[in-house]
């Protein structure tokens, strides 16, 4: 286990607390507030408990050099506005700068640090440079569960340095992770869904030892049908070089039963405006475009999700981004939403397009927990020992 906020007494403390407000942008202004919104149960946990908040996070990639276009400098303002607290923006993350605003801190006080990835100390783990990081600092909490799978100084090396625990944001994570693979209620369900199974190859394989069914939809449902002899067209997205490890996946499931599409949607040329068209897996007409899942796969989805106590899903079924190809996983999503919602189901869902088709079809806030996570969250699912987190367990 753990510590969380609860463990800890924050009065007259000043509290290290990495947080993950790598946002999106569009023309320098925020485009999703979404990181940051989550970010401030912790914030505001901290200072409200009487503490000092020292918050750092990295923006961008700016390779371990000093560069204004990564600057954080616009991020103090939106967490003023979304905590309701004063934060002042400190232009350097260590150093004496950041060391006399430290010192010159009051309790209830917020400063918001440089970009951490402007020395390159931070990635590399530098011992030297988490200490630099932690002088002054009484506690560290880490509530970036994004980037946990990274050892970098401020998710790793510090908690070797101060007493550390986690953040709301990462507790919810973790304990939401756990509920949907650790030590899920069965059945239990995984719907995999996206473009290819060369990127998805580990999670497949960790998913079947520990679900009843296992749901494949999108583009690697192809290679799998390829996989049971089923001919796909040059308008599929199978992966030639990957069929004999579907074969593999298919032969080792053990206990875990795979279902895969048995009628998909097709159109003339893929993009707007096209007409949708179903045929039987089989059947589909030569040099047509893939784009969905037809209404028997669907309704087999849905099937096995209405029976199911526990389902994690990561990945669209089909082209979401298009009308009419959003309409398998608009219906999925919707099935998964009322089951949700009538307490029959605990639904974890998580990845970039997974989150992005699930706020499209209007459910997002009917899931029981949607990470904000990508990298961290499919290798928490592939099974990979998380740095960030497993520090935080010793």
């Amino acid at each position: 286990m753990f510590k969380t906020l609860d463990n800890f007494d924050f009065s007259g403390k000043t509290v290290f607390i990495r947080a993950d407000l790598n946002v999106p942008t569009k023309d320098g202004q925020i485009s999703d507030t979404t990181r940051i919104d989550r970010f401030v149960p912790t914030l505001k946990y901290v200072i409200e408990h009487g503490g000092k908040a020292v918050v750092a996070s990295h923006f961008g990639r700016p390779k371990g050099q000093k560069n204004s276009e990564f600057s954080m400098a616009f991020l103090a303002p939106a967490l003023e506005k979304a905590s309701g607290l004063k934060v002042k923006f400190i232009d350097d993350c260590v150093g004496e700068v950041r060391d006399t605003a430290v010192r010159s801190m009051q309790n209830g006080d917020v400063i918001l640090l440089e970009n951490l990835r402007f020395y390159v100390g931070e990635e590399a783990n530098d011992r030297e440079f988490a200490e630099q990081l932690a002088h002054g600092m009484d506690i560290y909490i880490n509530d970036a569960f994004s980037t946990a799978h990274r050892a970098h100084a401020s998710t790793e090396g510090m908690a070797h340095l101060l007493p550390h625990g986690a953040g709301r944001l990462m507790q919810e994570e973790l304990e939401a992770l756990d509920k949907a693979l650790g030590n899920p209620v069965h059945p239990a369900v995984a719907l995999v869904g996206g473009s290819k199974v060369s990127t998805k190859l580990d999670l497949l394989g960790n998913l079947v030892k520990k679900v009843d069914y296992l749901l494949i939809g999108g583009g690697m449902a192809h290679t799998f049908l390829a996989a049971q002899g089923i001919p796909m067209g040059e308008g599929s997205l199978v992966e030639p070089d990957m069929i004999d490890t579907a074969k593999n996946i298919l032969a080792n499931a053990g206990n875990c039963k795979i279902v895969l599409p048995t009628d998909l949607v097709w159109a003339d040329a893929f993009g707007e405006g096209q007409e949708a068209h179903t045929s039987d897996a089989d059947k589909v007409p030569a040099g047509k475009v893939l784009m969905d899942i037809g209404e028997k796969s669907v309704q087999a989805f849905c099937d096995v999700i209405k029976n199911a106590k526990t389902l994690i899903w990561n990945g669209p079924v089909g082209c979401f981004e298009i009308k009419p190809f959003d309409k398998g996983t608009n219906e999925i999503a919707k099935v998964v939403a009322e089951q949700t919602k009538a307490g029959l189901l605990t639904s974890v869902a998580g990845g970039g397009d997974t989150v992005s088709a699930l706020k499209k079809a209007g459910v997002k806030s009917d899931m029981t927990y949607v990470s904000a996570a990508g990298g961290a969250f499919l290798e928490w699912m592939e099974g990979k020992t998380l740095p960030g987190v497993a520090i935080l367990e010793k």
